[in-house]
């Protein structure tokens, strides 16, 4: 069982996952406007894939919007 905290909440896991399952797990609709913060560093893209979480890790989506005058 892992622990990975996600947009500062705790959630555990049966075992090590992808950054790119934990997208798919926490119904991002579109990913592709999402940035990824993992452990206080930005995640490219690219890796989403490749990146397996570990016990402990921290992971914060962050959705931009756009507005104003």
């Amino acid at each position: 069982m892992i622990t990975i905290t996600v947009n500062g909440n705790p959630h555990e896991f049966e075992a090590s996952l992808s950054l790119a399952k934990l997208i798919v797990l926490n119904n991002i609709i579109q990913p592709d406007m999402v940035s990824v913060q993992l452990n206080g560093e930005f995640v490219y893209k690219a890796d989403y894939e490749t990146i397996e979480l570990k016990d402990g890790d921290e992971v914060d989506f962050l959705y931009f919007m756009g507005g104003g005058q």
